[in-house]
């Protein structure tokens, strides 16, 4: 995470409801020969304390058994020309949101994946709304065991918080005011938009 504090969230709740609501991330643990990754989608306990995905059972980290983990989450991002602040001296920069979210990964018992998969499947048909809500009913029994028994459901316990956000609060507020203005109209998609509004806010 980024070094200088100004950057750095302590407002643990703002950046759990962020990870919430992007639901995706890149989970990775140490390991003998050097750290694994995996990308894996999650949905949150209702208190925040747990996030619930699953694994292919053939993934390392499932296999590996648990322990330590981190779980990155990464919102939008963004060069930043320093013409865009209307300051002199200034340079080139990135501006980013990350949340990281560390823990104990823990393996769970298969009878546990079923419920994992509804409430996931649950969570992002759900924002698909008005859209008819797809659910694991629409597959046949014996197609679900067959999937299912490919997959693990994981959890992380987690214990620590930590978050960047990185949007030019080291700037004249006028300046970082341009900025998000400039990004905003010279790039296009929703990301860029979204890091755009986080700026100006």
């Amino acid at each position: 995470m980024h070094p200088n504090p100004i950057f750095r969230s302590q407002d643990h709740r703002k950046s759990l409801n962020f990870a919430a609501a992007r639901g995706f991330g890149m989970l990775s643990i140490n390991a003998k020969n050097g750290p694994l990754a995996a990308h894996v989608p999650f949905v949150f306990s209702a208190d925040r304390s747990i996030a619930a995905f699953h694994l292919m059972r053939s993934n390392p980290i499932a296999r590996a058994g648990g322990g330590a983990a981190l779980l990155a989450i990464n919102g939008p991002d963004a060069y930043i020309s320093p013409d865009w602040y209307g300051v002199e001296q200034q340079v080139p920069t990135w501006n980013y949101v990350a949340v990281h979210l560390r823990g104990q990964l823990n393996i769970l018992p298969d009878p546990a994946l079923e419920p994992h998969l509804r409430a996931l499947s649950a969570e992002f048909e759900a924002r698909l709304a008005p859209k008819p809500v797809w659910d694991l009913d629409k597959v046949s029994p014996e197609n679900r065991q067959k999937m299912m028994r490919m997959l693990v459901p994981v959890e992380l316990d987690i214990t620590e918080v930590d978050a960047t956000w990185k949007l030019g609060q080291n700037k004249p507020e006028s300046a970082r005011v341009k900025a998000a203005k400039s990004l905003n109209t010279s790039a296009t998609g929703v990301e860029i938009a979204a890091l755009s509004a986080l700026m100006e806010k």
